[in-house]
């Protein structure tokens, strides 16, 4: 940790807000102006709408991640967490990975810790659901599937079998309707090369309490990206809801019973429940309550945006929505992050700052490879794609979004050798537990037992 004098703006979180916001800042800051710190539980940040293509293999896992310390060399990177923040003495107190807190001293205050997955209390939900927030997940979602493909080939017993090739994804937002998509892909693709499976052999569920999927690209094309998936296999029940799913017995309250090995769980987002525990202004869904100028209400040397901030959509005001709230999106995070950096700067050096304002620009979707929607704005027009134009309309829109020219060129290089190039289905199933087989190999024989009957027992010293 720095020991400087110097004034400190600690980012808490390294996610699309807290890279980009810590970016700006140190762009826009004066050599020995302020000291920076950023704060996450990882030394990565994630772009989290490609996890749906890293987990059908289509981009390498490490693309899709982008290094703290190598793209914030000017900035201080702790790995760990902020558990507490005393606004009145200015400390956080910081959780490492190892070790025993500390407090860190700062001066100005970026809240940027995105976040979690949304769960109920479902019978079997935490012990068998699979998330899709970060990118340990995904992999660990590809290596699953591909494995369940393996024991179905292997199996002889059709109970196993059927459990094996029945996968259920809950929710139909971006997150669900996009995994199943590009999963289903993959399967398809993986069934190719096994004797004793055919995509006909497979399962795929989608289920959602709403009545329609992908709510953010309007009605059409939502029930377009419906018709595309059923036709395509997947079942998709609306309205309905998971009761359990203990070891792996999925109970739906439509009436519907299926077993499965495979769970994914994409029911929506909430703020990270540890704001909570900061004092901060909280809106009635648990976000943190921002102005305009995405300050925190109530104070001069705090900022919040992204996903774990309220902040009011002056776009959909002006429309005459007067409780209209930007929504917690890829777009928004980005916009959101650059104006939040320059409001720190003007706010440290006692200027005026800037009110946040964007205007929708749509919404793009993809479902599997060379498929997907897109709804685009321009103007006062609403232009809507279907299919392959989507598909690269998607993968246009995320490949320049996606942060640092490094990444990107790795993100389409990877497309582009697909072009050439069929798709991996290796699974590595092995990274679960990586250590299984060397322990196995490494721990201590058994002790040889006695021999049976012998009822020998040792012979005392002779005095």
């Amino acid at each position: 940790m720095s020991t400087t004098e110097r004034p400190r703006i600690l980012v808490v979180g390294g996610g699309y807000v807290g890279l980009y916001a810590a970016r700006r800042i140190l762009k826009k800051m004066r050599y020995g102006e302020a000291t920076v710190t950023v704060v996450d539980p990882r030394s990565y940040m994630t772009y989290q709408p490609f996890l749906p293509e890293a987990a059908a293999g289509s981009i390498s896992p490490r693309h899709v991640v982008v290094p703290l310390r190598r793209v914030l060399p000017k900035a201080e990177v702790l790995t760990g967490r902020v558990t507490t923040i005393d606004q009145d003495r200015k400390v956080a107190t910081v959780a490492p990975l190892v070790g025993d807190a500390y407090e860190l001293p700062f001066d100005y205050l970026v809240i940027a810790m995105g976040a979690v997955s949304r769960t109920f209390p479902i019978p079997g939900l935490a012990e068998n659901g699979i998330g899709m927030k970060g990118v340990e997940e995904a992999i660990g979602l590809r290596n699953h599937v591909l494995e369940q493909l393996d024991k179905a080939d292997s199996t002889t017993d059709e109970d196993v079998r059927r459990k094996a090739l029945t996968f259920v994804f809950v929710g139909g937002g971006f997150a669900g309707a996009e995994t199943v998509g590009e999963v289903e892909d993959m399967a398809r693709d993986a069934a190719k090369y096994y004797n004793n499976v055919k995509r006909e052999d497979m399962r795929f569920l989608l289920v959602d309490v709403a009545d329609k999927i992908l709510p953010e690209v309007g009605p059409k094309l939502g029930a377009y990206g419906k018709e595309h998936l059923e036709g395509r296999g997947v079942e998709i029940y609306l309205k309905t809801g998971m009761d359990s799913c203990v070891d792996g017995h999925v109970v739906l309250n439509n009436g519907l019973e299926v077993d499965s090995n495979t769970i994914v769980w994409t029911a929506g987002v909430k703020p990270n429940p540890a704001l909570s525990r900061f004092g901060l202004p909280l809106g009635p869904r648990g976000h943190v309550d921002t102005g305009t100028t995405l300050q925190v209400q109530g104070t001069d040397y705090i900022w919040a945006a992204g996903d774990n901030a309220q902040v009011p959509d002056l776009v959909g005001r002006k429309a005459g929505n007067e409780n209209a709230w930007c929504p917690p999106n890829a777009q928004h995070a980005l916009r959101q992050a650059k104006v939040l950096g320059d409001n720190v700067i003007s706010g440290m050096r006692g200027f005026p700052q800037k009110d946040y304002s964007h205007a929708n620009k749509g919404a793009v979707a993809g479902l599997g490879l060379h498929k997907g929607v897109a709804m685009i704005v321009v103007g006062k027009s609403k232009i809507k794609l279907k299919g392959r134009l989507a598909w690269y309309m998607h993968r246009a829109y995320h490949g320049m979004a996606m942060p640092t020219f490094n990444r990107k060129i790795r993100v389409f290089a990877d497309w582009t050798l697909a072009m050439f190039l069929k798709r991996e289905v290796v699974s590595l199933g092995a990274m679960e537990n990586p250590r299984e087989e060397f322990y196995e190999a490494a721990k201590p024989a058994p002790a040889p037992a006695a021999a049976a009957g012998s009822g020998d027992k040792p012979k005392a010293k002779a005095s």
